[in-house]
Parts: C-alpha cells; structure tokens; sequence
C-alpha cells in the first residue's frame, strides 16, 4: 500500500515563496497520478494541482502561473513550489495519490472518496 510523507511548508509574508515536498513508498509511484488538495471549509479538501504518469500537469486558476508541480522519479518524491504566496493560499495541503481516478479532473474535486493514499498535511500560512 502507497504511504505518502510530505515536509516542507511553513509560514511567510505575502509575496514569499515555499516547497512542498511528497515522498512516496509502495510501489506505485511510478503508476499514479500525484497531486495536492487544500482544506478549503471544516469539511472539505479541494483539488488544487495534479501531475499524470507522463509529467503532464494540471493547475487551478488560481494559482496557475505561481505554483509548480514537479516530480522526480528516482526519489519518489512530488514538489509542489509555490511562488508569489497571497494570503488566500493560506491552508492545510494535502499531498495524495491515485491510480484511478482521471488525473486531469483533480482540479476543482472535493472530497475525493476514495483515493490510494494521502499525507498527513503540511500547514501553509501566507501572513499579509
């Protein structure tokens, strides 16, 4: 089963910069759509950027142009850089990991049921 441990994260000014990172362990890495989703409400978590199999990625409007998803396959591991911070990013980010679901529709979906496994969350607070 896919175990996912994300570090990085923090608190900066707005304008300021931060990087997530994801690494993965199981074995499905090199199979699996990986991305992050942000706690948007008590009760819901939203797709905010995803990356496929063949590195081709997908961002929200919102932050596409300040966020980058990359990933490196010899690690295991997922970035997420996060450029240009505004103190709307301000949020628990959640790093996950799917074989199923169509990688290219993470962004904007809530409340994922069921996906092959999460992070334990990184804790983004953009101060203004």
């Amino acid at each position: 089963q896919e175990q996912l441990v994300e570090s990085g994260g923090g608190s900066v000014q707005a304008g300021g910069s931060l990087r997530l990172s994801c690494a993965a362990s199981g074995g499905t890495f090199g199979s699996s759509c990986m991305g992050w989703f942000r706690q948007i409400s008590e009760k819901e978590r939203e797709g905010v950027v995803s990356i496929d199999v063949d590195g081709s990625a997908t961002y929200a409007h919102s932050v596409k142009g300040r966020f980058t998803i990359s990933k490196d396959n010899a690690k295991n591991t997922v970035y997420l850089q996060m450029n240009s911070l505004k103190p709307e990013d301000t949020a628990m980010y959640y790093c996950a990991a799917d074989r199923s679901f169509p990688c290219a529709l993470w962004v904007g979906l809530r409340n994922p049921a069921v996906f092959d496994a999460w992070g334990q969350g990184s804790l983004v607070t953009v101060s203004s």
